[in-house]
Formats: C-alpha cells, structure tokens, sequence
C-alpha cells in the first residue's frame, strides 16, 4: 500500500477502536506511535536491540509533549475546570434553579424554563458538560417528575441545555480549538457570545410554544407551592446576582484587554472559592474535591492533546490531510458547498466521536482550505462550535444522555431520553442556518470589539 492508502487504514482503524471502547488518548498515542515507526522507518536499520529507539516517532512524541505543557493558551483550562468545581460544590446551583422557577412561575414550563436559564449560567462558569448534566439531573429531573413534568421532555431539557456549555464563553472548547487553529482565544470568545445567546434563547422559545399548545406536558405549579413574591426576589437576588458578577467579570475581562484568559480564569477561580465561602459551603473536604477532579480532567486534556497532535503529525506525514484536501479541492465546490460538505462531515463523525476527537483530528483537515474557499476562519469556527453540540446529542453516542442515564438509573429509559433530545438536534441545526444566513451573529461582536478581521 501507498503512505496516503496506509493513513486511511489508520483513521479507519481509530474508529474501530474507539467503537470498540478503547480509552481515546492512549489510542491515539498507541496507533500514532505505531504507524509512526512505519513512516520514520528511514532513520535507520535495525541491527542491535538499542537500535529499536533509533526512530524519529519517539522524538516527535517527546516534542508534542513538551509543546502541549509549555502551551500558555492550554494555561486557562486547569482554572476554568477549577472555578467550575468549586461553583459545583458550592451550593449556588440548587439555590439558582429554585429561585429562577418561582421567578418564571407564570410562563407555561417554567420548570423546564428555570433549568435551561440554570444551565446557561452554569455551563458560563463551568464549562463541563458532564458535570451540568449531572448535577441538573440530580437537582432539576426530579422537580420536574413530582411536578408531573413529561419524563422525555423533562430529559432532553437537561440534556439540550447542558451541552451550551461548549459554546458560551469563557468555554474550554473554543480555548482548544483557539490553540488547534492558531486563533485569538478573546476574538473566538466574542465571537460565540451571540450565537451561544441565541441557541439558549431558542431553547425556551421551543419549550414555551410546546408547553403552550400541549400544557400536559409541563403543569403549573399549584399557588400554595409559591412563596410571597418578596421572599422569590430576595432568593432570585442572592443567587443570581453573585454568580452572574463573577461570570460578567471574568469574561469582560478578558473581552476588554484587560486580562489574557489564563489570567481571567485565575481570578475566575479565585472568585468561585470566595462566593463558596460566602455561601457558608466551603470545606477543606470539598476544596480537595475540587483540586483532584481539576488535576484528573487537566491530565486527561493533556493526554489527549498529546495522543492526538502524533496521531495528527504521523497521519499528516503519510499524506493522509493532503489526500484528503485533494479529494475536497478537485470537487470544484463553491464556497457555501464546501461548508455544507464540512458540516456534514462534522455531524457525521458526532456520531461515534466526542468533540475532543473530532477538534484535534479532523478539523485541522479544514483548516488550510478555508483560505483556499474565502472563509472567515471565525465564522467557520462558529459554525464548528454549534455542530459539535450535536455531538452530545445524536444518538446512539450522545454522551448528554449517557450522564443522564447513569445519574437517573431506574427512572428514565435511554430510548426516552433521546427521544427528548430530538427536537434540540433540528434547533442546533436551524441556528447554523440562521449564522449562515447573517453572519453577523457571529462576526459583528468581534469586529466591533477588536477591528475588522486581517487573514
């Protein structure tokens, strides 16, 4: 076989084996150390056993390790997993969601209402997908089954406004993939706000015309359920207000100039132990916590990162990004075709994929054709961003419904929670079409804050 027919074989193979339920880093790392030592096989022959470590492989490995730590983009993803766990644990969430549904207590599904509200804010200081589906599953499905909530539609609310995680900012997704694209972090930032706003705004929009054309789904709370309004507004400003400062403060940090992301997420997360404290849930137990599932998900980006940039480079090496960029190029595709053809690709691999994968691997693919096509690389990045929600949502490897399931066990079936994801895979996909129809969801925020973009 040629090089370019031996990384097909390669990507081909990854597949299998991640289907297979290898663990993905080590994977990538294995199989890139692997066929690596095929294509470097020129450095040398093999005529004594210390002549085995005589390959070009080891040193690439060594190098993308070193590259990945020294990375000060990849600074801000230990402090943004910590200011999340810290919020997590800090008992602001349950208080937040409470206080949201006695607030919206007279739109139709205002339950349902109060959870998405809760998880956009979450998700802002968070960032962690696994993290928000868990805790609303803990926290919101069960107000929603005793108030008689649809259980499939209770389940794709959790599920749908966990993933925005993702995409708003300050969002460990768009610092990956500002260090894959050789991208400003704070113009990608900028550029996710509006797009991020209005995937959540559509999100209640949804279940406010479901609810109203079908009340049966989500019945209203009964008036002896609801507290003087004086006692809702104290709630709803105590906490709202703290935890919606701290977020405004950290990413108007970093939209302003005033601070990189790294420096923005420090006092971030200097933030979330002080309103831990003030909230009286600050213990030396859950500080702990909160530092070993930081240092647990950091080692494993890292790991990732490391895994997928020799995956990368040794896929490259073979010919397999040129084959690919071929293949694209010789189709004679106009501009708005060729990220069709992208999107696809991308929601298709969301499939047996998670976004980390699918962002180190497959979209630097892309990447050099976009100067090639006349694309904004932020708007394409946009586009990216919402497609990979879907990832988290499209059956049968939506993650969303996995943590939902393993935190719910015996009171939900899978089948009924993808069938309450559903309806939020068609609005992810309609606001890509709203962002291609007016770009200036995504690119009139960054150009207003920092100039016109310059290729």
């Amino acid at each position: 076989m040629s090089n370019p027919e031996v990384a097909l074989v390669m990507l081909g193979l990854f597949i299998v084996l991640v289907l297979l339920g290898f663990p993905i880093a080590f994977t990538l790392l294995a199989m890139g150390v692997g066929f690596g030592y095929y294509a470097y096989h020129q450095a040398g022959s093999v005529e004594q056993f210390s002549d085995i470590f005589n390959n070009n492989i080891f040193y690439l490995v060594n190098q993308n390790t070193y590259s990945v730590m020294e990375n000060p983009t990849l600074v801000a993803i230990p402090l943004f997993l910590f200011m999340g766990y810290v919020v997590e644990r800090a008992n602001i969430v349950d208080k937040l969601f409470f206080s949201l549904y006695m607030a919206a207590r007279n739109l139709p599904g205002s339950l349902a209402i109060a959870a998405l509200v809760t998880c956009a804010v979450f998700s802002t200081a968070s960032g962690i997908v696994g993290a928000v589906v868990t805790l609303m599953g803990l926290l919101a499905f069960p107000a929603m089954a005793n108030a008689n909530y649809n259980k499939s539609f209770a389940a794709g609310v959790i599920c749908a406004g966990g993933t925005l995680g993702i995409l708003i900012p300050p969002s460990i997704m768009l610092i990956v993939y500002a260090a894959i694209a050789d991208l400003s972090p704070l113009r990608l930032y900028a550029a996710a706000v509006f797009p991020g706003m209005l995937l959540a705004g559509l999100y209640i929009v949804y279940v406010i015309v479901r609810v109203w054309f079908n009340p049966s789904l989500a019945p209203k709370p009964t008036m002896e359920d609801v507290p003087p309004p004086k006692e809702i507004y104290l709630d709803l400003l105590l906490s709202f207000v703290p935890l919606t400062v701290l977020i405004a403060l950290v990413l108007g940090s970093i939209l302003g100039g005033l601070a990189t992301p790294a420096e923005a997420a420090a006092m971030g997360a200097l933030g979330g132990m002080v309103l831990a404290v003030l909230y009286r849930s600050m213990t030396w137990g859950k500080l702990k916590e909160s530092v070993f599932l930081t240092a647990k998900a950091t080692a494993m980006v890292c790991w990732l990162f490391v895994g997928s940039w020799t995956f990368a480079s040794v896929f490259s090496y073979l010919g397999g990004h040129d084959l690919i960029a071929h293949w694209v190029g010789g189709m004679d595709l106009e501009p708005w075709e060729f990220l069709v053809l992208a999107q696809v690709i991308i929601f298709l691999l969301g499939w047996p994929l998670e976004w980390s994968e699918i962002l180190i691997i497959f979209v630097p693919i892309f990447l050099p054709l976009l100067e090639v096509f006349g694309v904004n690389p932020y708007f394409f990045a946009m586009l990216i961003a919402l497609n990979l929600q879907t990832s988290f949502l499209t059956p049968p490897m939506a993650m969303s419904a996995y943590y939902l399931k393993g935190v719910l066990k015996n009171q939900i079936e899978l089948m009924e929670i993808f069938r309450g994801i559903m309806p939020y895979l068609g609005i992810v996909i309609l606001t890509m079409c709203l962002m291609y129809a007016f770009p200036g969801i995504a690119l009139w925020f960054p150009d207003y804050l920092f100039g016109p973009y310059i290729p």
